[in-house]
């Protein structure tokens, strides 16, 4: 498919780019962190919007695992276990309110229209106490210096719009999510030579001991929080049998008239 094809999808042309030695050196980083984010995750079923090319359930064990893409891609990799793919729009997801234990949104913020609108479905479908898993490009690292590179020379695909993880953890906050880890990583300079991006892998555990916030991507992971509500039974199991007031008791004056003294000895 040339990228003229693609221009409608902003999705399928950075899923192209993902093809290069610098999405490849990117993607290796962002797998690990989603395997170790997915795994401790329980439920029925678990969805992932967007990017099929990023396998972000393949270390979950629920027993339905689905995809949700703009567009079928010509085939699905069976090693994922997918169980369906489904065509939609990320803004307007198929799925009914509060059916959903795990979902997973790899970069479909960065290259949405309305990332707010998506967050706001995301808070829909879940469950109450369900995980949501995010991943993006960082607006922050040398990867996306816009004013010292040229459109061309730019490393991420144009149709890519980052967001920062503060302004994330902020919408996340309005729609009672409570984030419990995010981490960054990618802190090799942008290199085009798969043989420099490797001789920089040195900067990997330096930059995330040194300059944690200048990764070039990041995960955050997110729980639904529910506000719990209180079963009120019927009034008669909760009626209790009044407690009589209590009542102040003075202690008791003895008027007894006191008795006289009896003298020992008397003097005959």
């Amino acid at each position: 498919m040339p990228l003229s094809a693609a221009q409608g999808y902003p999705i399928l042309e950075f899923g192209r780019w993902l093809e290069s030695p610098p999405g490849r050196y990117l993607v290796e980083w962002e797998q690990t962190q989603l395997d170790a984010a997915v795994s401790d995750v329980f439920g029925f079923y678990a969805m992932q919007v967007g990017l099929p090319e990023i396998d972000g359930l393949r270390a979950n064990r629920m027993p339905f695992k689905g995809c949700v893409g703009e567009r079928e891609p010509r085939a699905v990799s069976p090693r994922s276990g997918c169980s369906a793919f489904i065509v939609g729009e990320f803004e307007d997801l198929p799925f009914d309110t509060q059916s959903i234990d795990l979902l997973v949104l790899p970069h479909t913020l960065d290259c949405s229209s309305d990332p707010h609108a998506v967050l706001r479905e995301a808070e829909r479908v879940l469950m109450p106490e369900g995980r949501l898993v995010i991943t993006g490009f960082n607006p922050w690292s040398l990867w996306n210096v816009r004013p010292f590179l040229s459109h061309r020379s730019r490393f991420f695909p144009a149709s890519v719009d980052p967001l920062s993880v503060a302004r994330i953890k902020d919408w996340l906050k309005l729609l009672s999510f409570e984030v419990d880890r995010a981490h960054f990583g990618g802190y090799a300079p942008p290199c085009r030579s798969e043989k420099w991006l490797r001789r920089f892998a040195f900067m990997e555990p330096a930059g995330a001991r040194w300059w944690p916030f200048c990764g070039s991507l990041y995960m955050v992971s997110a729980i639904k929080r529910t506000v719990g509500m209180r079963l009120i039974g019927p009034s008669w199991k909760t009626r209790k049998t009044p407690r009589r007031a209590a009542v102040a008791v003075t202690p008791r004056m003895n008027h007894e008239r006191p008795k006289p003294s009896v003298p020992l000895h008397r003097k005959g």
